[in-house]
Parts: C-alpha cells; sequence; structure tokens
C-alpha cells in the first residue's frame, strides 16, 4: 500500500537572478512501512519536496496526499499523522530537554499530564536520562539532534520526514542517531529520508530516489544504482602525470565507460573489479608507467551524480542553486 504519493510537484521561487526552480515536476512513491531515501546535492529539491508533503509550503502545480490525505486541502488531517525534523535542531536552547519536549506534547493538545509522561517516555528512550533536566545549550550537536527527533514522535507519528537528520555530525553521533532511526523503522513506522550521504541511504534505506533539478532522475535499491555506474572503479595515481594519456587509454580497454583523469590520478567504472584491476596493472608495467598508488573502490554519491547529471554532488553550481533557494524562501 501506498502511504506517501507526490506526482508532477512543482514550485519556483523568485530570486534577484530570476526564477529558481526548486521542483520542477517531482514524482515520488512509497509503500507503507518503508524508508524512502531522497539522495541528492544542496539545492536539488529535496527540502522543498518535504516541505510540502508536511504542509509548509504550497506547491504551484501537482498533488501530494499522505495516506490518503490531500495536503493541500486537508494540511490539519495530515498534520495528525506525521512527524519531522529538519536540518536545524528547532529546538529552545533555554529550556531543558524534557521542558523541551513537554512543550511540543503541550502544543500538540496532548494535556499537562499526557505531555509529561510522553515526554519522559522519549528522554528514556534515547537515552537522554542524565541530560534531560540540563539546558539545551549546553548540549552536544549529537544530543540536540536527538532531542529534535524525539520531539518529532511526541505523537507516535505514523509517518516521519527526517530531512538531512545528520549533517554535522561526527561518526559516531551518526551511527548512533542510525541506532535509534533503525528502531523506529523496525517498529512500523515508515520514513522519507532526505540525504546527501551514499552511506547512510545505503544503511537505511529500502529505496532510494536521486533528486536533481527538482525532479526524480534515477530511483531503485542502493546495489541498483551502484550498479548502473558500475559496481566497482579501478583507480590508479601516476608517478609522472605525463603518463595519463597512455595509462586512459589503457583503462579504456578493460573498463566500463570512459575514464575520467584528474592530474595524476586516473580511474574508470568496471564490470568485475579484481580481474579488471589485474589486467590493468598487468598493461601498465608493460607500458612502463610507473605507479605511486593503485586499487579499486565502490562508488561514492559524486560519482553517481557525475554519472547521471554531468556534475558532481558538491560543486559550484549545486552551490549556487542551494544559495538562490535559501534567499529566495
Amino acid at each position: 500500500m501506498t502511504i506517501i504519493q507526490a506526482e508532477g510537484l512543482k514550485k519556483t521561487y523568485k530570486s534577484k537572478s530570476g526564477p529558481v526552480h526548486a521542483l520542477a515536476g517531482l514524482n515520488l512513491s512509497v509503500p507503507q512501512g518503508t524508508v524512502k531515501a531522497l539522495l541528492g546535492p544542496n539545492g536539488a529539491g529535496k527540502t522543498t519536496a518535504v516541505k510540502v508533503l508536511t504542509t509548509l509550503i504550497k506547491p504551484d502545480e501537482g498533488s501530494a496526499h499522505i495516506d490518503g490525505i490531500d495536503v493541500v486541502r486537508n494540511p490539519k488531517a495530515a498534520r495528525r499523522i506525521i512527524g519531522a525534523s529538519g536540518q536545524y535542531a528547532a529546538v529552545d536552547e533555554n529550556l531543558t530537554g524534557f521542558e523541551n519536549l513537554e512543550m511540543v506534547g503541550r502544543l500538540y493538545h496532548l494535556g499537562a499530564k499526557t505531555a509529561r509522561k510522553r515526554a519522559q517516555e522519549l528522554i528514556e528512550q534515547f537515552e537522554l536520562t542524565e541530560a534531560g533536566n540540563r539546558p539545551v545549550k549546553g548540549f552536544s550537536g549529537g544530543m540536540r539532534r536527538r532531542i529534535d527527533l524525539a520531539g518529532a514522535l511526541v505523537i507516535n507519528p505514523k509517518i516521519l520526514f527526517l530531512d538531512e537528520p545528520t549533517t554535522g555530525l561526527d561518526p559516531r553521533s551518526r551511527l548512533a542517531l542510525w541506532e535509534i532511526i533503525t528502531k523506529l523503522v523496525n517498529d512500523g513506522t515508515t520514513l522519507l529520508l532526505t540525504t546527501q550521504y551514499l552511506e547512510e541511504a545505503d544503511h537505511l534505506s529500502d529505496d532510494i530516489a536521486v533528486i536533481d533539478g527538482g525532479k526524480v532522475i534515477a530511483e531503485g535499491t542502493s546495489d541498483e544504482l551502484k550498479a548502473q555506474i558500475g559496481g566497482h572503479r579501478v583507480v590508479v595515481t601516476l608517478v609522472d602525470e605525463a603518463d595519463a594519456g597512455a595509462a586512459r587509454d589503457i583503462l579504456a580497454r578493460h573498463g566500463d565507460g570512459t575514464p575520467l583523469v584528474n592530474d595524476r590520478t586516473v580511474e574508470v567504472s568496471v564490470v568485475e573489479g579484481p580481474r579488471a584491476l589485474q589486467y590493468v596493472l598487468s598493461d601498465l608495467g608493460q607500458a612502463n608507467i610507473r605507479l605511486h598508488d593503485a586499487g579499486m573502490r565502490r562508488p561514492t554519491l559524486d560519482d553517481v551524480f557525475l554519472t547521471l547529471t554531468g556534475h558532481k554532488a558538491e560543486d559550484e553550481k549545486t552551490r549556487k542553486i542551494d544559495a538562490e533557494l535559501e534567499n529566495a524562501q
């Protein structure tokens, strides 16, 4: 059963340099009880899509439904079954962790007693008992994100939206938040997650929608997306940059696509990593091309975007679009 459905979503903002098309006909479908990741760079339209689905903004065109509810025509009904956590922790720094969660409960009209009970349950669930009675302004980044996520769960939402929940967190805090999110999903929550990290989408999601230019450009599981650009990549770093042309020709013979050259580094996607690397090293040796380093690796987010869109996940173009979107909104 599809629980989140978006069709033909369009949203355009005005900026000093002209119109910015945040969404350009975005289509999205999320089955109940699954995790869908929206993977894309800054300015791709991920956050705008989430804002539409969570009733924060209205689209210029298209439709969006949450559990059969039209989010534009009946936003109040949609809000009763969703929870959301944005890119930045929406907490009051002068209140304690407990007080923040109790306040959210009161805003949802749970009643004083029920709000306090729910706040205490979440403090224990998120292992913040020792910090629960301290002002949030003294919390670490990871603890702030946990309180913010707990706030999104006060009403036990049927559907949860997380907009880049681990941005800015250190690896340990990111892993801790992943564990919490995984438990929520195992308990039956449907999750729509936006992220810039392929590793995060790989770890948490059942399915991934790659977004660029305000629309979905590729969709599938993590393995399916990686297979589209080659399961492995052979990478060699040359001692002499003058050998780059000859090395590129050798990698082209054994690769699955056009090799990329960046100064002394040459790489290409391959079908069978170990075998291709063996052949490449043999041919480079016969050509007397000296190497500083050689190996194979899995595709990265930049590999996905460079192949699918022709630009990196984070480059001057995407930074400009992100800045224009932020100013326009």
